[in-house]
């Protein structure tokens, strides 16, 4: 571990270090040179990024930003050769405790394993549990719901939906859907998105579509699907408590992967806290294929400054 330094990460290190953050996601995501060069010529506030060399060669880095809805966290996310992972991670951890972060988290998938075994012997410990799933729409078929949509419409409910720029939507009872379900979900940092105004709700699903199940002029449950090249994401879906186990969430979030496949996107992907069995059921009956699990873990700041 001698022969490893870490730095402050620079321009020239941009391409090496996308591509070990696009490798160290399983090829999931595709981290490009550009989003690292602008990660590092304009971070946000308390944001950082390093990179760890093995003599001239550039063999991992570490990204940290504060997390979202977690006051005064900060997450880390390592990549690259584990060997540099403990150099990386106290060089953090003596500037996160200099910056005031009482926290660190990082989000890491259970079979990214060099992470994972880091982080656990590092005596982080795992404090949350989120799935993730996904769905081929090339094959997807809506003939199952026929029957479900069919009884729904001659109890006078109907799917609509909108874009988020559509005038005459009915935003307020959407968003009001919307809080009353956060009461009753389970939660945890990495799946809680932080919508504390109904702007902040409209900017969220800015670039998507939303679903409504609508009877007699009341919403009953609604699905907002974010929009992504080929792809289409299920960013949230709610349904009003006395409506809840009749099949709405399902019907809703059908009607939106049928338009998705109309559309032309081919693929759709969800996720979750673990204890929200109600929305595994959903999206299992939809056809969703989970993936391993997304592991939270954090570590006190305070308890392990370096002296």
């Amino acid at each position: 571990m001698n022969d490893i330094s870490t730095a402050d990460a620079s321009n020239a290190d941009a391409p090496a270090l996308a591509r070990l953050h696009t490798e160290s996601s399983l090829h999931q995501w595709t981290t490009t040179p550009q989003q690292m060069e602008r990660m590092i010529a304009a971070p946000q506030e308390g944001s950082f990024l390093l990179s760890a060399r093995r003599g001239s060669k550039l063999i991992a880095g570490l990204s940290a930003s504060p997390f979202s809805g977690v006051p005064g966290g900060l997450r880390v996310q390592l990549v690259g050769d584990g060997a540099a992972f403990t150099p990386l991670y106290l060089a953090a951890l003596t500037r996160a405790s200099r910056q005031g972060f009482i926290q660190l988290l990082s989000v890491v998938r259970e079979d990214y394993r060099p992470q994972v075994a880091f982080l656990s012997a590092a005596a982080f410990r795992n404090a949350y549990q989120s799935w993730g799933a996904h769905l081929d729409l090339t094959r997807f078929d809506f003939a199952p719901y026929h029957e479900l949509e069919e009884r729904f419409f001659l109890d006078g409910t109907e799917i609509h939906s909108f874009m988020p720029e559509s005038r005459g939507a009915p935003w307020d009872a959407v968003y009001a859907l919307h809080k009353a379900a956060v009461q009753d979900t389970p939660r945890n940092p990495t799946t809680s998105s932080d919508m504390a105004t109904l702007s902040d709700f409209r900017t969220e699903i800015a670039d998507g579509r939303v679903f409504v199940a609508v009877r007699r002029g009341e919403i009953l449950a609604y699905a907002a699907l974010g929009l992504n090249g080929s792809a289409v994401e299920s960013n949230h879906t709610a349904t009003r408590r006395d409506w809840r186990g009749r099949g709405v969430a399902t019907l809703t979030k059908a009607v939106a992967l049928r338009w998705a496949q109309e559309a032309g996107y081919t693929r759709a992907s969800t996720g979750g806290n673990v204890h929200n069995l109600p929305m595994l059921r959903v999206n299992q009956r939809l056809g969703y294929r989970p993936e391993a699990m997304w592991l939270t873990w954090v570590k006190d700041v305070a308890a392990t400054s370096p002296v």
